[in-house]
Order: structure tokens, then C-alpha cells, then sequence
């Protein structure tokens, strides 16, 4: 066998070998373990509401600890994992979320879940924003849309993974909020083996200069890939936050009663759509992703309004499906913009950029939407809502076709 010599970069893939392609596979398993850890709690809050007896504004606070743990983690994971490599990042964040995983098993107050919740956000922030990288740096050679194709379906799977494994285990095992996290420990023990065996190269040369606790961004040639990609995901993302805020609670109103593996299905429904939409639309062109995506989310956001109106279960769930859709759409389309036009060695930062893009909408209008329900009633607000997000979605679509012409 020929092997070719290649000189050092700064791009984090070992020179091609047969088992590219499978390392490109197992990389994407510490995302999807992180991911999982980021909804597993979500159909949980019942149950730690009724034991440490906290009102909903107190469980408003524990969410806002995950995403200020996970934006704080973007600003600095990407940074790092382009300077000094993946693996440097992934291991610490990892280790980070199994001491997550054990707070949320011995959880006897606010305070440790709050934390518990806070550092799950900082080690999904790690995985995601080096993570993804590393599934993109092991693609094969001209597989760079593959690459983005896998890291993208990795994020929604564990999303997916995450809830549904918690209704399971709920409904199958005693103390699902210990027997849950559990688990969570052995994936994330399994992704910290992958990680020590992915054949990464660390970047002794590395060009990423500057400081690294900053907003993360990229060089300045791609910032228009990163705005144009993230005017269409932002709200296809949003779409599907307010959902996923949504639709546990509509759930349990409508059919009487709170039950974990309802909800956690709900959730899971959602981002299995966003997986297997991916898996549809990859191989049409990136500007058809995007319209796509930003379409679904706009009919997903008139099925929501109808589904509150109506007091509809159908209806949630179809909104469920098209919201993940449109997500998934516009996501791959975004991730494999990034693959295809930033360089590896601002991989990692750029995917943390448009990570945080994201949320920084999804964690904040589902709030906005949340105190304005207080006021007009839940109709209402769900109405405002939906509307704001289908402008911003056919917007976002509008400017990525005005500047790819």
C-alpha cells in the first residue's frame, strides 16, 4: 500500500488511511453522548419539582444556568479546540458532563440541580463546538459535505437519544432520576475511549491567534456563509425551542396528567424528524436546504397556532414533526456551508459561532413568549409568536437567496 507523505498543517486529520471514514462515524459518538445529557433532564422537572417543592420561575432559573453554561462554553471551546487541537477540548468537557451526570443522581436541592445544569451546558458546548469539528477533519479527502452531513445528524440524534431514553428508563425503572443519569455516565465513558483513540493531530502550528475567551466568529471571507447560514437556521431553531418549551406542558394539559416518557417522546418525535430529514435532503444543493427548511418552519409555526387553538394533540404533534423538520433542513444546510468554506483551522470556532447564533434566539424569544403569555393568555402569545418566527424564517430564506445571486 502507497501511503502519502504530507507536510504539517493545521488541519486536525491524520494523513487518509481506510479507516477515515470510520473514525468520521465513532467521532460523532461523543456529540451524540453530550447531546443526550443536554434533554435528558427535561421530562425529569416534574419529578425534582414535586420532591424539592420550587415554583416554574425557579425552574426557569435552573434552564437559564444550562444555556449561560453553554454560551460561555462556545465562547472559548472553539477558540481552544482550533489552537491546541479536539481532543484537548472533548476530554476536560466530557469529564466535565460526568460530573453533571452524578450531581443530577444525588440532586437534593435546587442549588446542585442548578449546577448540575450549568455544567451540563459548559460540556455540550465543548462537544459540539470541537466535536463537530472532529467529524468534519476526518471526513475522507472531497467528503467535506459528508462530513458536515454526519455532524449535524450527530447533534439532533443525541438530542433525540437523550429524552426518549429518559420516558423509557421512567416508565421501566425505579428512581429514573438516578437510574437515568446512570446510564448517561456509561455514554459518556464510552465517548471520553473514543476520543483518547481518534487519530487527531494537535496543532503545534497552529494560525489561530489572539484571544480566547471572545465571541467566536470566523475569518473574514466566510463571515457571509456564517450570517447567511445562521439568518435561516436561527429561527428554524427557535421554531423548534418553543416546541420542545411548549409542548410537554400542552401535552400534560390536554391528556390530563404529566408522564416522562409522553414528553420525552414528544421531544424525541421532534428530533428524530430533524435526523431523518437530513438524510432526505442531502443530496439536494445548500440554497434548496435552506429554502426548505426555512418553509417547514413557517408551516410548522401555523400548525403550532392551530394546535393551541384547538386544544389539538394531532396538531402539537404534527407541529412537532414539521418544526424538527425545517430545523434539520436548515441546520445541515448551515453545517455543511461551514465544512465546505471555513478552514479546518477555524473549524471549531466557526461551528461554535453558529451554534451560539442559535440558541442566542431560541433561549431568548421562547422567554419573551413566556412573559407575554402572562399577559394575553397562551393563545395569544403562541400566535405573536409564530408570526415573528415565520417572518424571520421567510426573511432568512430571502437574504440567502439575494446574496448567493
Amino acid at each position: 500500500m502507497e501511503f502519502v507523505t504530507t507536510p504539517k498543517t493545521n488541519d486536525a486529520r491524520e494523513p487518509t488511511s481506510p479507516h477515515t471514514r470510520r473514525w468520521m462515524l465513532l467521532a460523532a459518538w461523543p456529540v451524540i453522548a453530550a447531546m443526550a445529557l443536554s434533554n435528558e433532564p427535561a421530562p425529569l422537572y416534574v419529578l425534582w419539582q414535586d420532591r424539592l417543592g420550587f415554583p416554574d420561575a425557579t425552574l426557569t432559573l435552573i434552564y437559564a444556568g444550562y444555556f449561560a453554561g453553554l454560551l460561555v462554553s462556545l465562547s472559548f471551546s472553539g477558540t481552544l479546540s482550533d489552537r491546541y487541537g479536539r481532543r484537548p477540548v472533548l476530554l476536560p468537557g466530557l469529564a466535565i458532563g460526568l460530573v453533571a451526570s452524578v450531581l443530577f443522581t444525588v440532586a437534593d436541592s435546587v442549588a446542585l440541580l442548578g449546577l448540575a445544569r450549568l455544567l451540563s451546558g459548559i460540556a455540550v458546548g465543548a462537544a459540539l463546538s470541537a466535536g463537530m469539528a472532529a467529524v468534519s477533519d476526518l471526513a475522507p479527502d472531497g467528503r467535506k459535505k459528508l462530513g458536515g452531513l454526519v455532524a449535524s445528524t450527530s447533534m439532533v440524534t443525541g438530542a433525540a437519544v437523550g429524552p426518549l431514553l429518559t420516558g423509557v428508563l421512567s416508565r421501566a425503572l425505579p428512581h429514573p432520576t438516578v437510574t437515568v443519569f446512570v446510564v448517561q455516565v456509561v455514554l459518556l465513558l464510552v465517548a471520553l475511549a473514543v476520543v483518547v483513540r481518534m487519530p487527531l493531530r494537535g496543532r503545534e502550528d497552529s494560525a489561530v491567534n489572539g484571544r480566547l475567551l471572545r465571541i467566536p466568529s470566523v475569518p473574514a471571507a466566510n463571515r457571509r456563509a456564517l450570517l447567511v447560514s445562521l439568518a435561516v437556521f436561527a429561527p428554524a431553531f427557535t421554531a423548534s425551542g418553543f416546541v420542545l418549551s411548549l409542548g410537554p406542558s400542552l401535552l400534560g394539559r390536554l391528556l390530563g396528567g404529566d408522564d416522562p416518557l409522553l414528553s420525552g417522546g414528544l421531544i424525541s418525535l421532534l428530533f428524530a424528524a430533524a435526523t431523518a430529514v437530513q438524510f432526505g435532503v442531502r443530496g439536494l444543493r445548500v440554497p434548496v436546504q435552506f429554502r426548505l427548511g426555512a418553509g417547514l418552519t413557517v408551516v410548522g409555526m401555523v400548525a403550532l397556532v392551530a394546535a393551541v387553538a384547538a386544544d389539538s394533540v394531532p396538531l402539537l404533534l404534527v407541529a412537532a414533526v414539521l418544526a424538527g423538520c425545517g430545523q434539520g433542513s436548515a441546520q445541515l444546510g448551515g453545517l455543511a456551508t461551514l465544512a465546505a468554506e471555513v478552514p479546518s483551522a477555524r473549524l471549531a470556532e466557526a461551528d461554535s459561532a453558529f451554534t451560539a447564533g442559535g440558541y442566542l434566539l431560541a433561549g431568548g424569544l421562547p422567554v419573551v413568549a413566556g412573559y407575554l403569555s402572562d399577559a394575553v393568555g397562551l393563545t395569544a402569545a403562541t400566535a405573536v409568536f409564530g408570526v415573528v418566527v415565520a417572518v424571520l424564517a421567510a426573511a432568512g430564506a430571502l437574504a440567502a437567496e439575494v446574496v448567493r445571486a
